[in-house]
């Protein structure tokens, strides 16, 4: 649904602006809205915190996808290059329960797992047609800086302690680095562009003891829909 909500989007914008004036090379502020899915169960770092309370919670990694939005400047570097600096902006609350285990009532011994991402990223594009061309794929590449925050929230079971039940709230943050990709195609007019974009970010982070696990997946594809105005 949102895959062909956003291609119907970029036909739209497409038709507006291939029509427009020829642009010439202009920087651009870019606004993005788009779809962050992390990175799958098989493929996810050693001892990932999501992996490890799967063992004991019931939820699905694919319940962390959501919205994101974000805001770019490119500058072109030239009629074939260009760079990058743009920030963007997820975040999602998963709902658990512990599936071998019930309180002593009866009912489910639940908790919240959130997880926010605010990625920073610097990068270099390659646009082979030229900055010239109102139809503009590209490709590029760079460094990402992803700040972070990931909480569970909500009853614990102590197995340590005669299963004893009780509620907290255990809180990690940080900010990691890690290379990002990307590729995608741009209809470029005299003063707006629009377009569709896929982003590949990569990053571990440490977690506490206060964990089941001792990692942090980060890593993602994030699928935009862009929207640009140029100077």
């Amino acid at each position: 649904m949102l895959q062909r909500t956003l291609t119907t989007l970029v036909v739209v914008w497409a038709a507006m602006l291939v029509s427009a004036q020829p642009a010439r090379a202009q920087q651009t502020l870019n606004f993005t809205l788009g779809y962050f899915a992390p990175i799958g169960e098989d493929a996810r770092v050693g001892d990932d915190v999501l992996n490890v309370n799967r063992t004991f919670l019931v939820f699905d990694i694919e319940e962390f996808d959501g919205p994101s939005v974000g805001a770019e400047w490119l500058v072109p570097l030239g009629q074939f290059f260009e760079a990058g600096a743009g920030v963007s902006f997820s975040r999602r609350t998963v709902f658990s329960v512990y599936q071998d285990f019930i309180d002593s009532d009866g009912t489910e011994i639940d908790q919240e797992l959130r997880l926010r991402m605010v990625p920073s990223a610097f990068t270099v594009r390659v646009l082979p047609l030229g900055q010239s061309s109102p139809v503009q794929p590209y490709f590029g590449a760079g460094l990402g800086l992803i700040s972070w925050r990931y909480s569970e929230t909500g009853e614990f079971v102590d197995f340590g302690a005669g299963r004893e039940i009780f509620r907290d709230s255990f809180v990690a943050s940080g900010t990691e680095r890690g290379p990002v990709v990307l590729g995608g195609i741009r209809f470029a007019g005299s003063s707006a562009s629009a377009g569709g974009e896929i982003r590949y970010q990569k990053a571990n982070a440490d977690l506490g003891a206060d964990f089941a696990g001792s990692k942090l997946d980060l890593g993602g594809w994030t699928y935009n829909f862009t929207v640009g105005m140029r100077f």
